[in-house]
């Protein structure tokens, strides 16, 4: 016998034998539900065997029998019942599990999102996907029927969102495409490391997301909450569905903010920052302004992160700013990183140690941020051996720049698009997804094996519209994203390493190396981050202007 926790008042299980009750019991276990109609089975002992055994046991039993594949909604009221009258905690059970989780999402979805009981279930080995509409209605038997269709759906109105609409349409402006977004207002996030250097004002970082959506795109304004890729349907926060015929996935990352025990309930105060966030991004300026010595602690978490050089350019222009100002010889620098390296591409970092020996850094690889206790500032770190071992790390400080975990977006990791880590499971060369043929990835929810920048999002958008048009028939040849990333590394105020690199890390400079030498700090680097790559994006990648960017086309 083998049960599966939802919560912890409710767990479930396959078929249950009398030899089992004891055990059950023994467990904790104070009440149990039969879910399974008598005589589905030969070797199905009855109701009334385990009700008997049950309370030998001192275990409450009730029977709610439902035939596989058909919870109706009001078994699902009787359910709920039944979990308000018994003692807790309740194991149900049925054939597999199955209906008794079903039962269970139903009762449930009323109280909790439809991600958080998707994943609830995925983590007990149950896929509920089939009644994802169910529960996005709140329970009730939704109509079958679509409330809207477009030709094309795009999940997301992040950079590669609005990029990607934007290249569909310059190549053929006659497409019926729709992007589904919630947000209001879309941020051009590289330019948050330099509001955290004091360099751009916050404001210059956001517009509107009304202005962006290309002309002739419908803007549905919700959120996703389940994707239905056998029906070509999104099913949307209220139970709205959207049917597709091609589908654009790329709704960025989740910035796990809880991954970290009691960083939510400080940052923005004792010192704790990060440039991650439209608002803290000011902080730090704040913050690097008011230090004038003590500790001063920058962190990295595992892999992947969007831009993975972010979190040492923070460091670089605080440092930076620090001796500038007479006040570094008084101040401790360290980068806590949980990777084992300063930069994944080797070429880079013989540059980058040489800021690390000038600031002063102390490097402390391989340590992972996991609690904050910003009222005595203090930070908790888990430091992994060569060997595997894993020891606790306190660590004081005076300035706290966190990196948080980053995961894929709930709905995501629990879709049929997602690989085993979460990921959209998608082609690197095409980014057409490895099940669904008429699903596509870009930008940073994808298994892509590139960084995941928006430098990558600009590449990858010409790709998926000429492979999108490819699938609907026009266009003949089939386009290829080789992987490439660019990362502008701020090593000081007015000067850049500028990384660039393809799958593998080769590197691939867009310059000739007498013009940028990305391997050496550069002005002119800095002038390209800090006065033309801001209305590139706006004005070029977002409008399907594809400078520098068009795809690579096979055959």
């Amino acid at each position: 016998m083998e049960t599966h926790k939802l919560t912890d008042e409710f767990s479930v299980s396959g078929q249950l034998l009398i030899t089992d009750l004891p055990t059950v019991a023994a467990q904790g276990y104070r009440s149990l539900i039969c879910n399974r109609p008598d005589g589905e089975a030969p070797d199905q002992p009855g109701y009334e065997e385990i009700t008997a055994a049950a309370e030998k046991n001192g275990l409450a039993v009730r029977y709610l029998p439902v035939l596989s594949g058909k919870v109706t909604d009001e078994q699902a009221l009787a359910f709920r019942g039944l979990l308000a009258e018994l003692p807790k905690p309740v194991l149900a059970y049925c054939r597999s599990g199955t209906r008794s989780a079903t039962l269970w999402a139903l009762t449930e979805a009323s109280r909790r999102s439809l991600p958080d009981i998707l994943d609830r279930a995925q983590r007990a080995g149950i896929n509920l996907s089939g009644v994802a509409r169910r529960i996005s209605n709140g329970g009730k038997t939704p109509t079958d029927r679509n409330d809207v269709h477009h030709q094309i759906v795009i999940i997301g109105g992040g950079a590669a969102g609005i990029a990607v609409a934007s290249s569909l349409l310059a190549r053929a402006p006659a497409l019926d495409i729709a992007i589904v977004e919630p947000a209001d207002v879309h941020y051009y996030q590289p330019g948050w490391t330099l509001v955290g250097a004091g360099v751009f004002k916050a404001q210059t970082t956001a517009r509107t997301m009304a202005s962006l959506i290309p002309r002739g795109v419908h803007w549905i304004k919700s959120a996703v909450a389940a994707i239905e890729p056998e029906r070509n349907a999104l099913v949307l926060d209220g139970c709205r569905v959207v049917g597709y015929d091609q589908l654009i996935v790329c709704p960025g990352l989740k910035l796990n903010w809880d991954g970290i025990e009691g960083l939510s309930e400080t940052l923005g105060r004792n010192g704790v920052t990060s440039n991650y966030r439209y608002d803290l991004a000011q902080y730090t300026w704040q913050l690097v302004q008011g230090l004038k010595g003590g500790n001063a602690v920058f962190t990295q978490p595992p892999m992947p992160i969007k831009c993975a050089g972010a979190p040492q350019k923070a460091m670089y222009l605080s440092c930076d700013h620090w001796q500038r100002n007479g006040q570094l010889p008084w101040i401790k620098p360290q980068f806590c990183n949980a990777g084992g390296v300063l930069f994944g591409v080797p070429a880079y970092v013989p540059a980058l140690m040489k800021y690390v020996e000038r600031y002063g850094i102390q490097l402390n690889f391989n340590q992972t941020l996991t609690a904050v206790d910003g009222a005595k500032q203090r930070a908790t770190f888990i430091r992994t051996g060569a060997d595997g071992s894993r020891q606790t790390v306190v660590q004081d400080f005076d300035f706290l720049h966190v990196v948080p975990p980053q995961i894929a977006p709930d709905f995501i990791r629990v879709s049929p698009l997602a690989d085993a880590a979460g990921w959209v499971d998608v082609d690197p060369a095409t980014l057409q997804h490895k099940k669904f043929p008429n699903i596509y990835g870009l930008g940073d929810a994808t298994n892509t094996p590139n960084a995941k920048t928006a430098a990558a999002a600009r590449k990858q958008a010409p790709v998926v519209a000429h492979n999108v048009l490819l699938n609907l028939g026009q266009r003949r040849s089939l386009a290829k994203y080789d992987g490439y990333g660019s990362c502008p590394l701020t090593v000081e105020r007015g000067k850049i390493v500028l990384a660039e690199f393809l799958y593998g890390g080769k590197l691939a400079p867009s310059f000739p190396r007498w013009l940028i030498d990305g391997q050496q700090p550069s002005r002119l680097a800095w002038l390209l981050k800090e006065r033309i790559l801001p209305p590139l994006y706006w004005q070029a990648m977002l409008k399907g202007r594809e400078w520098m960017a068009q795809p690579e086309l096979a055959g």
